[in-house]
């Protein structure tokens, strides 16, 4: 069947073609990116400023002065009376020019067929522009068609003696049909709507039926079985196939050596959609991480497609004494972790205990041949009691025997002396010792007297009575009664 291609906006200002890359959108429209100015005083416009009525832009200035409130306090500010249309903007003169008035200029008239060829008049060195031996102004020297300022890397010659940018000159005088569009060398120009404005000096080409001509059969084209000759052919796994057929089988996107993959289904796919069909399924794949792509599957069907064999580490023994000291087989280069010489499978390198994958910050080696966590390998081989473990609770090996030494908070050992621990009365060394009013306590030792919580610096109280106190002890002991202390303001409190 023909190729119906496909209909593209037109630019309400202009009438031609709007392509994504030069699209500008206003009011449901789309403009092309140098028509998108005000239409009364030739104002560039965006989206912040841009106004449309009608088919038509304005400037927010441009469109209140037309279509906005006439009259006492509207356009010129309040107390003023503006009935400003814009009709001096509308005006169609030669004068004008992105909205600033020139004065005309009086162009000397040359002899017929001496001057520039599009105004006819005399051109000076000083602004000539050459092309085919004529000589332009510099401000004629522009496109037949789209008035765009042309240079000499960038102009054509028509058959018609007048001069055009690439663009035009390729859709007026230039090849039709597949493969020609401007300077794109994988586009279709039958656009039935610019055919008016088109020379009958193009050529024009038919829509060629590629399977007219079909092959024997296994030696056409895969998608069309016709006959591949030489001018057209693509090769694919040693197969040949028609330009035009040459796409992805699902999005029918045109395709090349860089991006076609051939599928197991002896067809071609882009690689987005080989991904979506044949590539690997679930969690992290085909959409980046974090995402579940399955693309309408079941998992029995994933299952089906892709099956997966968990791999067993025991199925090669190593020697007694040699392989992996979890398992037992071998360990091969690929897969060593090393730990005191030995070597572990990497999916056998986990916690003994909580089986928590290991590497080599993590692991430790304990007393019994076997690897641990951080805190297993404390909670089993760490120091045990009072700070240790799990600052400040008390960690216990879980038969129920308590492991610390001083149960009651004293030493069971040890001579007393008159210059010991106030609180115990024992000897207080240096790595111990609490200073406290030039008196020394133990560390374990240096608790409110009342509540038995433990002090430091910052919340240290010293009683008349030479003990030692937290803030709320000393303030309920020795603190001021009465209403509006101790419990705050308006509370009586006598304890």
């Amino acid at each position: 069947m023909p190729f119906v291609p496909v209909e593209t906006p037109k630019c309400p200002k202009c009438g031609k073609s709007v392509y994504a890359a030069e699209e500008r959108v206003a009011g449901g429209y789309k403009f092309h990116k140098t028509c998108f100015k005000c239409g009364m005083c030739n104002k560039a416009l965006d989206s912040t400023n841009c106004t449309e009525h009608e088919k038509e832009l304005y400037c927010k200035n441009c469109h209140a002065r037309k279509y906005g409130p006439k009259g006492y306090g509207f356009g010129g500010g309040a107390g003023c009376l503006s009935m400003d249309t814009g009709a001096h903007l509308n005006k169609e003169e030669e004068g004008l020019r992105n909205g600033a008035r020139l004065e005309p200029k009086r162009i000397a008239k040359a002899p017929e067929g001496e001057g520039c060829p599009r105004c006819g008049g005399y051109v000076y060195a000083a602004e000539q522009m050459l092309a085919r031996g004529r000589g332009y102004h510099r401000r004629c020297f522009k496109c037949l068609l789209c008035n765009r300022t042309l240079d000499s890397t960038m102009h054509c010659d028509g058959p018609d003696r007048e001069i055009y940018c690439r663009g035009c000159y390729a859709q007026r005088f230039g090849t039709r049909g597949y493969g020609h569009i401007g300077m794109s060398s994988l586009g279709l120009m039958s656009d039935i709507k610019d055919i008016e404005w088109q020379s009958d000096m193009a050529p024009r080409t038919a829509v060629i039926d590629v399977s007219k001509i079909q092959a024997r059969p296994g030696e056409g084209c895969p998608r069309c079985g016709g006959v591949v000759f030489a001018a057209e052919q693509v090769l694919s796994k040693g197969r040949e196939w028609h330009r035009k057929c040459f796409k992805c089988r699902d999005c029918t996107k045109t395709l090349d050596s860089i991006i076609a993959c051939d599928g197991p289904d002896k067809e071609v796919y882009c690689r987005t959609c080989y991904g979506k069909k044949w590539g690997p399924h679930g969690y992290g794949f085909a959409c980046g991480s974090g995402f579940l792509q399955t693309d309408g599957l079941t998992e029995e069907q994933i299952a089906a497609g892709r099956p997966f064999a968990p791999p067993s580490t025991t199925s090669i023994l190593a020697p007694e004494g040699e392989g992996c000291p979890r398992c037992g087989g071998a360990v091969f280069a690929a897969e060593q972790q090393l730990s005191k010489g030995r070597m572990w499978h990497k999916k056998c390198y986990n916690c003994c205990q909580c089986h928590r994958p290991l590497d080599s910050m993590l692991a430790c080696d304990a007393p019994d041949k076997e690897i641990y966590c951080k805190a297993c390998y404390g909670k089993a081989y760490g120091p045990k009691g009072f700070g240790f473990g799990h600052t400040p609770t008390l960690v216990s090996t879980g038969d129920g025997t308590s492991t610390n030494l001083y149960a009651d908070g004293k030493p069971l050992s040890g001579q007393r002396s008159s210059g010991g621990c106030p609180r115990c009365g024992y000897a207080v060394f240096a790595a111990e010792q609490m200073i406290s009013k030039s008196r020394i306590w133990h560390k374990r030792c240096f608790h409110c007297s009342d509540c038995r919580k433990s002090l430091d610096s910052t919340n240290l109280n010293d009683g008349p009575d030479g003990d030692i106190y937290c803030k709320a002890c000393y303030s309920r002991n020795f603190g001021p009664k009465g209403v509006g202390y101790g419990l705050g303001a308006g509370t009586l409190t006598m304890a």
